[in-house]
């Protein structure tokens, strides 16, 4: 059965080469879109700014929604008012943190990927 779903290739065939295509040098400008179109509104400045406050009144909800519900918690930090959005602001702080750190290291060249010739 799991043959049928992932079939071993054929070793008498030679293997598929992809063609790689020529990145443009640093200089030249991306494709803009005509002039005239109508760009969508999410990506808009008042789009972007109705986001924010319609996720800033989801955020408030439900932290004030901490007052309907009994919390149990192990530890008496965790019964504080507002806790655990605290806790997922911060946890999402520093997980950007060390993600800046790792870039430290892994980071390459513009350029690691270009074709040589």
């Amino acid at each position: 059965m799991m043959r049928r779903l992932f079939p071993l290739p054929d070793p008498t065939r030679p293997p598929r080469l992809v063609k790689v295509a020529r990145t443009p040098p640093s200089g030249e400008m991306p494709p803009t879109r005509p002039p005239g179109e109508k760009r969508a509104w999410i990506v808009t400045t008042e789009g972007v700014r109705t986001q924010w406050r319609v996720f800033g009144v989801v955020l408030a909800l439900t932290v004030l929604g901490e007052l309907l519900v009994h919390l149990h918690p192990h530890f008496e930090i965790e019964g504080w008012f507002g806790f655990h959005a605290w806790f997922g602001f911060l946890g999402c702080v520093v997980m950007v943190l060390v993600a800046k750190g790792l870039a430290v290291f892994l980071k390459r060249k513009d350029t690691f990927y270009d074709v040589v010739d």
